[in-house]
């Protein structure tokens, strides 16, 4: 199977479709597929579901997909840094599942591992309690979750090879992995493709079984925030 693409248009090409569901990999800015996430703004794609830790900020990430409205439903676990997405959420232009951030990332792993549905304690008593079933185990109270797959996931790494198997570069790992695993189609965008079996196994964070479509592109790396402090005197 030919794995590896000349760019995220064309790793795109034939999977995209209105109303579909997309789990974009990153914590903040750090390991978002950018490229993918600029592919499909320009693809003109509308009213996606997207499962996501954050919305990216305004301008950068997914921040894009909701400048150009494409966005109708955000899964997430945080999304404090963007002023579109509070502006849109809070008149009604879109819906938002608010998901612990412990929670989001077990939903998200047990959805590739197949796994339908798990009992936690984190929120048990919030909001976010409200309508799930309740169950006791050893006097505790516990509340259902379920797994989240996607119709495709997007991820970032550091390197893959031509069969897909990728590695990430320390906390650029986030999120990326669990999704990736969680996609009826993956596709990665990486720094660089290297030849296969020069990984060593061992090393290998996601196993290309999980990866359809791979791309290698430069990337922004853009800083989230900023925070600078003023020069010691000697």
């Amino acid at each position: 199977m030919k794995k590896v693409y000349a760019n995220a248009p064309a790793a795109l090409d034939g999977l995209l479709f209105d109303g579909m569901t997309i789990m974009s990999g990153g914590f903040g800015l750090c390991g978002i597929p950018e490229l993918l996430i600029g592919a499909i703004r320009d693809s003109g794609v509308k009213d996606l579901t997207i499962i996501s830790n954050n919305a990216g900020v305004d301008g950068f990430g997914l921040g894009l997909l909701l400048e150009n409205k494409q966005v109708k439903r955000m899964v997430s676990s945080y999304v404090g840094e963007n002023k579109e997405f509070e502006r849109q959420f809070l008149e009604g232009e879109l819906e938002l599942e608010f998901t612990p951030q412990g929670t989001l990332a077990e939903r998200c792993r047990a959805g590739g591992a197949g796994i339908p549905g798990f009992y936690t304690k984190t929120g048990v008593g919030t909001v976010i309690a409200e309508g799930k079933e309740h169950k006791e185990f050893n006097g505790e109270t516990y509340i259902l979750e379920t797994g989240l797959v996607a119709d495709l996931s997007i991820v970032k790494a550091w390197k893959g090879d031509g069969q897909g198997n990728l590695v990430y570069n320390e906390t650029a790992l986030n999120f990326n992995h669990d999704m990736a695993t969680a996609g009826k189609v993956t596709i990665a965008e990486v720094e660089e493709i290297v030849p296969v079996g020069s990984l060593d196994p061992n090393h290998i964070h996601t196993p290309g079984i999980f990866v359809q479509r791979v791309l290698e592109g430069e990337h922004e790396k853009r800083i989230e925030k900023v925070t600078t402090r003023k020069r010691e005197e000697a």
